[in-house]
């Protein structure tokens, strides 16, 4: 069996993320196609987290494949100080589909960089050193991003950097801050705090809010207008710069190009992006400013460099995927596919109890399982290896031919952006089969 070899093979030479070596035990994959990819053994997989919430163009694409062979017959690699054509040509796409107050962008290979520069651009403008992030929210997994995430595989990391201040989240399920409260009331009493929090950390100090424009992987925990007013609100009111990590919820994930255009008073000074720019097919990831913070680079140096930055195979790529989402009006298809997701999963809470929330809008949902819906207990703990239940959901999954995330107690929904209504039911009736087991 070809797909146990290559599964050996990766294990004997390589090392896995986020798990303990003799528990990894991997789907392989040989190749893909549109949603879905096949193992060494020829079993067909529906991918139904975009491998990473980032292939949302689906698999395959000619035109990107294309691209990227025409571009490394003429160059694959500059240095950053070296200009291009793909480098400039990207940008003016970005711009063009950001805010008019957004400018210039500096392009780095990945997510975590992309929020490590973007962190340290806005203490750089500011003069000040603290960032307040939330608690539920994940920024990757280098030393600072990894810091200002309060995902729990931070405390590895621990102490971290020292300038980081976590902020609660906007958690309508589960903080007691929404006990018998609207979300908006909720939210209002939580901006109160984080306003407070603000005062006593010394505004003067605070350099910047970072948030995710759409939650991801910490659980799809989003808060409404009003939370996001307020933010901006807060942000007005110190001084203080607005960081809105897209590095998963942009680039049509949402139903709109990026998560923060659902907050129509939303005006962030920076803006971190990576996964949906290439859609993974090459890695890239940038961080988008504002016309006052790039202004200021004109005479202040610029002190954040790396090797690939800018790279030209890369962006490429991204102009690539650009032109895909444009022509094949992915943006508008991700919100109309995520009503019809949004509808299948509601029938499936009708049918299973187990079902305690589903939250998310466009193409990027999840499911929140409980083992009670009146104590809303989770049906495997947060932070804590998953229960029998939640393994044997997961085993399920992976039996029926489906490659997602199951994270504590949670099944997230975030297939690509080209998904059928047809392929949509097929992967909701295998996630209807695996809950049959609970």
């Amino acid at each position: 069996m070809r797909h146990q070899e290559i599964v050996n093979r990766n294990k004997k030479y390589t090392l896995a993320s986020w798990t303990s070596q003799q528990d990894w035990n991997p789907i392989s994959m040989e190749r893909a196609q549109g949603v879905y990819f096949w193992d060494f053994d020829g079993k067909r997989y529906i991918d139904w987290s975009s491998q990473l919430v980032n292939v949302n163009i689906g698999h395959g694409n000619a035109k990107v494949i294309k691209a990227i062979q025409e571009q490394a017959a003429k160059i694959t690699y500059a240095y950053p100080s070296i200009a291009t054509e793909p480098r400039a040509r990207l940008a003016e796409l970005l711009q063009e589909i950001t805010p008019e107050h957004l400018t210039k962008t500096f392009f780095t290979l990945g997510g975590a960089e992309a929020i490590e520069n973007a962190m340290k651009m806005a203490r750089l403008f500011t003069g000040r050193q603290k960032i307040l992030a939330r608690y539920r929210a994940y920024h990757g997994a280098s030393f600072g991003a990894m810091a200002a995430g309060g995902d729990p595989r931070r405390l590895a990391n621990e102490p971290g950097v020292p300038w980081i201040v976590h902020i609660p989240d906007p958690y309508s399920y589960r903080s007691p801050l929404y006990r018998e409260r609207t979300q908006a009331e909720g939210d209002q009493a939580l901006i109160e705090m984080i306003e407070d929090i603000v005062l006593m950390e010394g505004p003067g100090n605070v350099a910047a809010i970072l948030l995710e424009g759409y939650s991801g992987t910490s659980g799809i925990i989003q808060g409404g207008e009003v939370f996001w007013s307020g933010i901006q609100d807060i942000c007005d009111k110190f001084k203080i710069l607005l960081i809105v990590d897209e590095v998963m919820s942009g680039f049509g994930r949402t139903g709109e190009w990026f998560g923060f255009n659902h907050y129509p008073s939303v005006k962030p000074d920076l803006v971190a992006f990576a996964k949906g720019v290439t859609s993974g097919y090459l890695p890239l990831g940038g961080v988008i400013v504002s016309e006052e913070i790039a202004d200021y680079f004109e005479n202040h140096p610029l002190q954040c460099g790396l090797t690939y930055s800018a790279h030209a195979l890369c962006c490429a790529a991204g102009i690539a995927n650009m032109e895909v989402y444009k022509e094949e009006n992915l943006i508008e298809r991700s919100k109309q596919m995520g009503k019809v997701l949004r509808k299948e999963l509601l029938d499936l809470s009708e049918k299973h109890a187990c079902i305690g929330e589903i939250r998310g809008v466009g193409l990027h949902q999840v499911i929140e399982l409980v083992k009670d819906r009146q104590t809303r207990h989770p049906l495997s703990d947060f932070n804590k290896p998953l229960s029998d239940p939640m393994k044997k959901i997961s085993a399920k999954l992976i039996q029926e031919g489906m490659s997602t995330f199951t994270r504590w107690n949670m099944v997230f929904c975030t297939p690509p952006l080209i998904i059928t209504e047809e392929q949509i039911k097929e992967g909701v009736g295998m996630i209807d089969r695996a809950l049959e087991l609970v």
